[in-house]
């Protein structure tokens, strides 16, 4: 009987220990990567404290050290996040020449936003590891994922919307379509780098509850949802601390609020401290070893940093290690880097990516007469592979969208080109050198001759064609690493240049080849079709045409808000840029030590211009324009396509919600036109009564949907009720604000077709 009670008494130990383990991993995952840690103890026990450091820092430009006497490989790092980054000498920025290494160029990160699928975004991370794979390499350095907090941002293009939502989804869909194929993914940049001006020495002071709902959400959900492997800290401050010695964001958020068990490497040159990093939860210093080499040693030594923490900094790197199985050197770099397979995926994202904001019955391009087309632009051949600083791509080709056209156009049509205007070109030397005020009028001269001369060239092109197709925008010397744009004006007189134009032949179609938004006060009214057309990779070329020409309906949808003017988004609206504090020193190693609470108190109330207060809270992009009912030239989630859509039908599976329940909101899609084309519905949510303050509307859900002309499908969105939380400063905890939420269902932020209310209770 006592054994039996025993037993029994056993059983319902055990049960309850199951249910609290379901429960605790229902608020908290459990990275895979823990696995490996009863092997890694057992090398940990081996190693001696110079090995352990060993593995804390660069050893050369992109790789850190394993121990070869253990079995541990180094770590091999590509950078990132749009295509695979030439091979590099062992010290240095040079590259080697190789020929093999070279790369598809993926559309950058606006672009995939555009395509708004986690499907495309999950293809966009596999088609990246297997190319990193054919390099031996282990880490990706990307995807790049903070929020385009400004419209102005010099990474604008390397990132992926305005929105925390949005973002995620497609964050979470490249971050397991990289490790899938073998390769870690290394989320960048961890936090709050929302601008590049600057960027090495300014403290970013938000409110924990706009970081955790805005800033902080994409970054949760490659932990949470794809596992991710890596993060990489950012330059800039928070609230008074690095980011790559942040033990709020490292320690407590990351680690042990998320779950995170991987690795955090520093940006390179990020990295301010030796005991507050390795303390924080850095675990390689990149690109050297001036904080975490012997200098963490005599901090060892000296009883600064207990070797448990070492331990535990070398744990978290031999876990990526055990995930991730090297490949030998002998067996990398065999074949060329770029493979069909992947170019096939560059076109797929680049095809659906294509933003059509205005069409006056100009397109799809008609080719029957054989029409005269003038292109006009230096960004119709302009590479956008390469350029300014940051990651690039040594791309194996690039179709720039003269090349796309004469591709699918053939004989159809005459295509005459002249450049137009001279484009932006970055000159390293020129960042750090002053120039005198004679050279500058020397080339003031000298470019208002050149602009003069395409000037001339091109209104003789466009006098005698039936069609101009004006290629612009801004390129990769203007978008940038290091900085950011001094205003979102299209560059090099082209403004001046389609007033022209359009008198001599008003018959225009603007592309604009940019990664970034940009004023289009006067190329929209002088445009009968205008489209954005990114820095859209490998086969970006091919893929406008395609869509010019009619072969593919244009699909894209704005990732971001297009102001009517900058002064109207809401950090320039509010005055807390702090723009004209740059930084010469690029990659921001400025200081050498850690600051104390109080010591940055007081540099924060000496320096404000180097401090960005994030006034505006929660109310980034669409969020502020909608909230502040400020006029937008086009809303976030825009884009028209070759036909029309119905939406009908609304329902929801219940009326009332608990915490706990998902919402599941369905609404009917009807292809009323004549072409095959994708719609991406969208779910915003807005609360009718609620006890906090809140936007006038966010994006909850969303759907890309394929339609055959008259076909009607029923798409079903869910909305976990629990996402529809609030972070509460107070509580320190994630906290419902219960009310009546109207589900609000359409095309894009501006274009709400149907809506429908449900209860939080």
């Amino acid at each position: 009987m006592n054994k039996v009670m025993k037993i029994n008494r056993l059983t319902i130990v055990i049960a309850v220990l199951l249910i609290l383990t379901k429960q605790v991993n229902a608020q908290k995952h459990v990275s895979s990567l823990l696995q490996y840690d009863k092997k890694i103890d057992g090398i940990i026990n081996q190693m001696t404290l110079e090995e352990k450091v060993e593995m804390l820092h660069a050893k050369f430009m992109f790789v850190s050290a394993g121990i070869e006497r253990l079995g541990i490989a180094d770590m091999i790092y590509a950078d990132g996040p749009f295509g695979i980054r030439e091979e590099m000498q062992p010290k240095g920025w040079a590259g080697l020449g190789w020929e093999t290494d070279r790369a598809t160029f993926f559309p950058t990160g606006s672009a995939l936003a555009a395509t708004w699928s986690p499907e495309l975004a999950y293809s966009y991370g596999t088609g990246m590891a297997k190319e990193a794979r054919l390099r031996g390499k282990d880490m990706i350095l990307g995807p790049a994922i903070n929020i385009q907090r400004i419209p102005t941002g010099g990474r604008t293009y390397e990132y992926l919307s305005e929105d925390p939502f949005l973002s995620s989804r497609l964050a979470v869909g490249y971050t397991k379509g990289v490790q899938d194929n073998g390769v870690a993914a290394c989320i960048k940049h961890f936090a709050l780098n929302n601008q590049e001006n600057n960027r090495g020495t300014v403290d970013v002071i938000v409110g924990e509850r706009a970081m955790r709902e805005i800033y902080l959400p994409p970054f949760r959900a490659t932990v949470e949802e794809g596992d991710a492997f890596g993060f990489m800290s950012a330059y800039n401050k928070v609230n008074g601390y690095w980011c790559a010695e942040n033990d709020a964001l490292l320690n407590k958020i990351l680690r042990q609020d998320w779950g995170f068990a991987g690795m955090v490497i520093s940006d390179w040159g990020g990295t301010h401290s030796t005991v507050g990093s390795v303390k924080a939860g850095l675990n390689v210093e990149m690109p050297d070893q001036k904080y975490l080499g012997q200098a963490l040693i005599d901090s060892v030594k000296a009883g600064k940093v207990s070797e448990e923490i070492i331990n535990q900094r070398v744990r978290e790197i031999i876990r990526v290690r055990m995930a991730i199985k090297p490949i030998p050197a002998n067996e990398a770099n065999k074949e060329m880097t770029s493979q069909p397979a992947q170019q096939k995926i560059a076109y797929q994202v680049a095809s659906k990516s294509i933003v059509l904001l205005k069409n006056d019955g100009v397109l799809p391009l008609q080719l029957k007469n054989k029409p005269v087309i003038a292109v006009v632009g230096a960004n119709a051949t302009q590479i956008m592979g390469t350029g300014g600083m940051g990651a690039g791509v040594k791309t194996l080709y690039e179709v720039t969208p003269l090349e796309g056209l004469k591709n699918r156009i053939g004989d159809k049509a005459e295509i005459v080109f002249a450049k137009g205007y001279e484009p932006v070109v970055f000159s390293y030397a020129d960042m750090f050198r002053k120039k005198t005020p004679e050279e500058i009028e020397k080339q003031a001269q000298e470019k208002l001759v050149i602009a003069e001369k395409l000037t001339k060239e091109a209104l003789e092109v466009v006098a005698k064609a039936d069609l101009v197709l004006f290629v612009g925008g801004d390129n990769r010397a203007v978008e940038t690493e290091g900085s950011d744009r001094k205003d979102i004006f299209l560059p090099s007189g082209q403004d001046e240049l389609m007033k022209k134009i359009a008198a001599v032949n008003p018959n225009i179609v603007t592309v604009l080849t940019s990664g970034a938004p940009n004023d289009l006060n006067v190329v929209n009214p002088l445009s009968k079709a205008l489209l954005i057309s990114w820095f859209n990779g490998s086969e970006g070329g091919n893929a406008l045409a395609d869509v010019l020409v009619g072969n593919i309906s244009p699909s894209g949808r704005l990732p971001f808000t297009l102001p009517v003017k900058l002064e109207d988004s809401p950090a320039y609206a509010l005055g807390n840029y702090p723009q004209d504090a740059k930084s010469a020193d690029i990659f921001a190693n400025l200081v050498s030590e850690t600051e104390s609470a109080e010591k940055a108190k007081e540099r924060i109330k000496r320096d404000a211009k180097n401090t960005a207060v994030y006034s505006e809270e929660s109310l980034v992009g669409y969020r502020w324009f909608d909230t502040k009912k400020v006029k937008v030239m086009y809303p976030f989630g825009y884009g028209l396509t070759y036909t029309t859509f119905q939406y009908a039908n609304l329902k929801t599976n219940q009326e009332k919600y608990g915490k706990d329940d998902v919402i599941a909101v369905s609404v009917d899609l009807k292809n009323t036109g004549k072409t095959t084309a994708d719609e991406v519905a969208q779910v915003y949510v807005h609360r009718v009564n609620p006890s906090v303050e809140w936007p006038e509307k966010e994006l909850k859900a969303f759907d890309r949907v394929s339609l055959n002309p008259g076909e009607t499908k029923t798409v079903i969105l869910k909305i976990p009720a629990k996402s529809l939380q609030y972070w509460n400063e107070k509580k320190q905890a994630w906290d419902d604000d219960l009310c009546t939420i109207q589900l609000c269902v359409g095309a894009s932020a501006g274009d709400i077709r149907l809506k429908k209310e449900i209860l939080l209770k």
